[in-house]
């Protein structure tokens, strides 16, 4: 079989998904969910905006997610008072509890996946993740000129 890149890529993003497609349900989370608590963990109270533009998503997602993740209390919003048109949204501790969970769930996967890697070899494949995608981004952003 023919070992191209991304399709490996495809089948390694396809089988953590799975691991722990499962582990959404039991926190009560949806599909994207997890990373927005995560950047929300890590940044504070944000705009939708700053979220959406981190995540390289379309704000209408976002604002989907946040609703969802509003109603079943795992975060807040508040309107911001220097712009009346943005809402700042922040982590319950009920949202933050949760991201703590997950990210335990996301240790317990890349354990698994790295598991024959030597810590110079894991070192190593991160960042040759992140160069592959700083390559693509600066493809895009050349293509926009």
């Amino acid at each position: 079989m023919e070992r191209l890149l991304h399709m490996l890529l495809y089948r390694a993003f396809h089988a953590q998904r799975n691991y722990l497609r499962g582990h959404l349900g039991e926190l009560g989370l949806g599909s994207g969910q997890p990373k927005l608590l995560g950047y929300l963990a890590q940044n504070g109270p944000s705009r939708q905006r700053q979220i959406a533009d981190y995540f390289e998503i379309d704000p209408a997602a976002v604002c989907r997610m946040l609703d969802a993740l509003c109603k079943s209390g795992f975060v807040t919003r508040r309107v911001d008072q220097g712009n009346r048109r943005a809402d700042i949204v922040e982590l319950t501790e009920k949202g933050y509890q949760a991201h703590l969970q997950w990210k335990e769930y996301c240790s317990q996967v890349e354990q698994i996946m790295l598991r024959d890697f030597s810590d110079e070899e894991r070192t190593r494949f991160l960042d040759y993740l992140a160069r592959a995608y700083r390559n693509l981004k600066e493809n895009e952003e050349e293509g926009h000129k």
